[in-house]
């Protein structure tokens, strides 16, 4: 009896010692409702257990697919556990196994300066959470982009190019820079834009971004600026009421500035012009209706198409007469205009409001007119008796008259008007 003892004691004393952090192998005895994984680890003689947790990080896997009795697996002793009814047993980490193993091969494979591709798998508050080869790492926000970035969640399920930039094992910490990788894009992408591009191109890129002032698009790597007033002959209030993020369109080259990396683009200049119908669509006598968009000391401009606008003189508005055009008219108002004159080679228009109104009638405009015929006809009598007498004079004083061309060729008949004597 004490023989056997002895062999058992000498049996236990030969067993391994389970430590925490070990690698251990073990056969799986069972799956157990709580899911979790009853390992026999080999070779110890105590089993250990493996929770759904820190078997996959997928809450909602089936653990019987995952495992089946009497399989082989390999996990890390993460923590010694004790209960009455299950006495000594270790809880085990399939995971945590995997991490450290990833973690290995990233310390040999990467250094700081790698450029890795990762799936964004987390959004959280302070940058994005990625998957490097089975590795945790972190994206600070400031080190996302080149500029400031709102909203984070875009990135959510994306895979990301970035840098790495802090690695160590030890301590389980991988950071990484998404825009130092941008940095370095945009210095090569901004070389080949500037060797590539001149002013009058016309190319193709997509809207990245907007602001109030216009929309930046991106034209391989750089962007470029479309100003507000360059997206459309028609006034644009807000870029995100005509355009949107991934658009693609076509701009034209207005200006590149390689010291300051800015590049000018217009949208609107690739357009045909509202010019260049204008003589067809508003020939001279056409009766349009129009928009007052500013008033000015000599006259009211009208948009009658978008991006025409006519002038309308201070002459033009009223039959009356007009001190200041502010009095009759103010911006935003709808007029009827007749097209008096139409230039689109100088882009003007010349405009009336008055002529589509009929001029009012003047007070007494018949007897004025009685009283000058009236005056008109006593100044001719008088004339006439004027005329009597003085050609009474010439009968005893003649007079020498030229007939020389200087005199227009005026004979003496014309002179006497000879049919007072008849």
């Amino acid at each position: 009896m004490n023989e056997e003892n002895n062999e058992l004691l000498a049996a236990l004393d030969a067993q391994p010692d389970v430590k925490v952090g070990d690698v251990v192998t073990g056969e799986v005895l069972a799956i157990d409702d709580a899911r979790q994984v009853v390992v026999g680890i080999d070779g110890a003689g105590v089993e250990g257990v493996i929770p759904a947790r820190e078997l996959t990080s997928d809450r909602d896997a089936d653990v019987n697919d995952l495992v089946k009795v009497g399989d082989q697996i390999e996990a890390v002793v993460k923590m010694p556990i004790t209960s009455e009814k299950e006495g000594y047993s270790w809880i085990l980490s399939k995971r945590q196994l995997e991490a450290r193993r990833a973690w290995e091969e990233i310390a040999n494979k990467y250094h700081e300066g790698d450029i890795v591709e990762a799936p964004v798998t987390q959004v959280v508050k302070g940058g994005l959470v990625v998957d490097v080869a089975g590795v945790r790492g972190f994206i600070p926000a400031s080190m996302i982009e080149n500029r400031f970035v709102q909203d984070l969640n875009q990135y959510k399920g994306e895979t990301v190019k970035a840098e790495i930039i802090e690695i160590n094992a030890a301590e389980s910490r991988l950071i990484l820079s998404r825009k130092a990788v941008l940095n370095s894009e945009r210095s090569e992408a901004l070389k080949r834009i500037f060797e590539e591009l001149t002013v009058g191109d016309v190319v193709e890129g997509k809207v990245a971004r907007m602001t109030n002032f216009g929309a930046f698009i991106d034209l391989g790597g750089v962007d470029g600026l479309v100003h507000v007033s360059e997206i459309s002959y028609e006034r644009v209030s807000q870029p995100s009421d005509v355009l949107s993020v991934g658009e693609t369109v076509k701009v034209k080259v207005l200006g590149l500035d390689p010291e300051k990396e800015r590049i000018s683009l217009s949208i609107k200049a690739t357009q045909p012009g509202p010019w260049e119908s204008a003589a067809e669509n508003a020939p001279e006598g056409t009766v349009l209706e129009g928009t007052v968009k500013r008033v000015v000391d000599f006259g009211a401009f009208v948009e009658v198409f978008p991006g025409v606008e006519g002038l309308v003189h201070v002459s033009q508005i009223s039959h009356e007469h007009v001190d200041n055009p502010s009095d009759v008219l103010k911006a935003g108002d709808k007029v009827q205009v007749k097209v008096l004159d139409v230039n689109p080679d100088r882009q003007r228009l010349s405009l009336s409001i008055k002529a589509l109104t009929e001029a009012p009638a003047r007070e007494n405009n018949d007897n004025g007119d009685h009283e000058r015929r009236n005056g008109n006809n006593n100044n001719n009598n008088r004339r006439n008796n004027n005329g009597g007498r003085k050609n009474n004079r010439r009968d005893s004083t003649p007079m020498n008259y030229s007939t020389s061309e200087e005199e227009g060729n005026a004979t003496l008949g014309d002179l006497f008007n000879l049919k007072d004597f008849d």
